[in-house]
């Protein structure tokens, strides 16, 4: 085992799938000399050249077309966003031909490429730099969506990311990419973590909590709180946004009967909307209580820390709305 940064954990996955498989590539913009905007890239050129590390113009684009072009003609694509926020400037290619390709070519071209970049905010990044995307592309056929949120979770979604033939979203929370450390196997393990999957991060009888990437820690160190009051959350960390473990969630909603779904993004048509809709569909007859939720405020995320900090839910949200759900 090997103790790891988020960050690392995410270089090290890329890494090792390079040297595993010789058709693995990344494109991005200063991903070569300069290793990245946050240092994910670092040595990567050296190592493997700069036909398999491309550094791209500011043209995100080019950058995904080219990772589809190349995907279709059998590589394997890793582009990255140098803020995921910029991904707006190749939607078409994401969601009209990544998405689409499979089902145009009738089963016979598939897309194997990963957009991954930083997202997500409580960084001071302002406007263009802490947003969370993941409902554009949730409601997308064809595209599937990942937001880890501990170390061994990311080393292992981004490498069955790699490896899955459709084109996959990955999403890093900048906010943990140093903060939060773990441990990931060595790489003879071959550590895959399965796509689709939900985990229980800590497990409760009083209420239900659904969440995913940075939400996750805020969740448990509410939960930590609340159990000096004898609140006792269960707390189900997705990892996959899409497609949603939806079977770990109902089992955890007819234990306790009452849910919280915690999201970063804005609360209007957020992924939250559509669990809280799916539950309600699903497991009505169980439910004490109506399904809650956390989210950021209808707004863009301000650059001022008082202001970010209002938008964004913090932990003093998710203990008072979770005392109102567990007291209703």
């Amino acid at each position: 085992m090997r103790e790891v940064t988020f960050l690392e954990a995410i270089r090290a996955a890329i890494w090792e799938e390079m040297e595993r498989d010789p058709n693995v590539f990344l494109i991005g913009e200063d991903i070569g000399k300069m290793g990245g905007a946050f240092g994910v890239t670092t040595g990567f050129q050296e190592r493997f050249g700069f036909d398999r590390v491309v550094d791209a113009p500011i043209s995100e684009t080019a950058i995904i077309g080219v990772a589809i072009g190349a995907a279709a003609a059998g590589k394997r694509a890793i582009a990255e966003m140098q803020f995921i926020d910029f991904i707006s400037y190749g939607f078409d290619q994401v969601v009209n031909v990544a998405a689409t390709y499979l089902y145009r070519s009738g089963g016979q071209v598939s897309i194997p490429i990963v957009v991954r970049g930083p997202s997500g905010g409580y960084v001071g990044g302002s406007l263009y730099h802490s947003q969370q995307f993941e409902a554009w592309f949730f409601h997308v056929p064809g595209l599937k969506v990942v937001q880890p949120a501990f170390p061994d979770d990311a080393y292992g979604l981004m490498k069955a990311s790699i490896r899955d033939n459709n084109p996959v979203i990955f999403l890093e929370h900048k906010y943990l990419y140093r903060r939060i450390k773990g441990t990931i196997p060595n790489p003879e393990a071959d550590y895959i973590v399965k796509l689709g999957e939900a985990r229980i991060r800590r497990p409760g009888d009083t209420l239900t909590v659904v969440t995913y990437g940075a939400m996750v820690h805020f969740a448990l160190d509410a939960a930590r709180m609340l159990e000096q009051e004898g609140i006792s959350m269960e707390v189900i960390d997705l990892r996959t946004i899409k497609p949603l473990d939806m079977e770990t969630i109902y089992n955890s909603v007819r234990k306790t009967s009452k849910v919280l779904v915690i999201y970063e993004a804005p609360r209007t048509g957020g992924v939250g909307a559509e669990i809280s809709a799916r539950i309600t569909e699903e497991c009505f007859e169980w439910l004490d209580a109506p399904v809650m939720r956390v989210a950021a405020k209808d707004s863009f995320v301000p650059f001022a820390e008082p202001l970010e900090k209002f938008v964004l839910p913090s932990v003093d949200d998710i203990v008072y709305t979770a005392r109102q759900l567990a007291h209703y």
